[in-house]
């Protein structure tokens, strides 16, 4: 029963007043604990109390979109349906700025067009600041002109649909609205009056110097005065001209300068890069050199440790020898002797050809490593 329309309430738009607001927001505002204790039992004049206690405007806000105040009193007179007197001394309510806007939103929900513009156009004029609460529950700071604005011109305001009003231009065209007058027309006539007054005045004194000067040879004054404009407007096109050829002879050089920078910078950082380039194959060069000597060092010495193992070890193998073998070997000592002469003479010619035996340790050394690559020897 307390959220049953008034049943001497009219449909308004051709439906139950509360219906202008959506069904969900209606819901919260029926569940909210404002509504069930403060708007219980509410009059058109005990309303008034009500609404002297706002100290702030807003929709629904929160994560469980919770209705404010200013909402559940525009609900509730949905419910009740004031008369339309009581609406407007909401609106020209001068002290209460919190009660101005809701019977401002109230007359926008339910009012005609034609008094829609009459009641709320004057309000403009107010620039009293009012707290409103966003969606995400904090307060911002707007005006009272700014809400009108948004109630004259926004489809949508504190989260409910406003329903669509004809445009003002469309009833001033009907003839149902007068032209909007500004408050400060008064001043604007008086502003005109002056200048038209200037202005006269103006006329006046140029009259009376064209009198002056057509005493005096207009002709030639006429003829002066063409001359002096030709020449002015001539010496302006030239100024022109001038400036116009100077500034894009700027532009050129400067984009000359621009390209010589660009092309002597790509050419410094080409001529660091082939100088860096040159330095690391140099050294890359110098680096293989070494390694490729030091690798020709390391086996001419494994060769001459291999031979010298070998020679200590066919030594020790023949003093090792038992005596029958001793004498069996003597037995065959003038072949065994023939052999290693004949291997012995062929060991000092391949020294003798291969230049290893040099008495300049340098040279012995290189023709070593020359040897040992399949070279031939150095003669010197």
């Amino acid at each position: 029963m307390a959220n049953r329309t008034d049943p001497a309430a009219k449909s308004i738009r051709g439906t139950n007043p509360q219906n202008l607001v959506e069904k969900i927001v209606r819901s919260k505002i029926y569940q909210n604990t404002y509504w069930k204790e403060q708007c219980f039992g509410l009059t058109a004049e005990t309303l008034v109390d009500k609404a002297m206690e706002l100290d702030h405007i807003g929709g629904t806000y929160g994560g469980n979109r919770k209705p404010t105040p200013f909402m559940c009193l525009v609900m509730k007179m949905l419910q009740i349906q004031p008369e339309k007197d009581i609406v407007v001394e909401f609106i020209k309510n001068d002290d209460y700025k919190y009660v101005r806007v809701l019977g401002a939103f109230y007359l926008r929900l339910t009012g005609i067009d034609s008094d829609i513009y009459r009641y709320l156009e004057p309000l403009y004029n107010d620039y009293r600041k009012v707290r409103r609460k966003s969606p995400d529950g904090n307060f911002m700071l707007t005006h009272v002109d700014e809400v009108i604005d948004e109630l004259l011109t926004r489809d949508y305001s504190c989260d409910i649909a406003l329903p669509r009003i004809k445009k003002r231009w469309t009833l001033e065209s009907l003839g149902v609205l007068d032209a909007r007058k500004s408050v400060l027309e008064d001043d604007f006539e008086e502003e005109e009056e002056k200048d038209e007054m200037e202005q006269d005045g103006l006329e006046e004194e140029v009259a009376h110097e064209k009198d002056y000067y057509r005493a005096r040879s207009p002709a030639r004054e006429r003829e002066r005065d063409w001359r002096r404009d030709s020449h002015r407007h001539r010496d302006r096109d030239y100024d022109r001209d001038r400036d116009y050829d100077r500034e894009r002879g700027r532009g050129r050089d400067r984009e000359r300068d621009r390209d010589r920078d660009r092309d002597s910078d790509k050419d410094r950082y080409r001529l660091r890069e082939e100088k860096e380039y040159g330095y690391e194959r140099e050294r890359d060069r110098e680096r293989e050199g070494r390694e490729r000597d030091r690798r020709d060092r390391e086996r001419g010495r494994r060769r001459s440790r291999s031979r010298s193992r070998s020679r200590e070890r066919k030594r020790h193998g023949r003093s090792s020898m038992s005596p029958r073998r001793h004498e069996a070997e003597d037995g065959n000592a003038p072949e065994e002797s023939k052999k290693k002469g004949k291997k012995e003479k062929k060991e000092k010619k391949e020294k003798k050809d291969d230049g290893t035996d040099h008495p300049d340790p340098e040279i012995a050394e290189a023709n070593r490593i020359r040897a040992s690559l399949g070279l031939k020897p150095l003669k010197l």
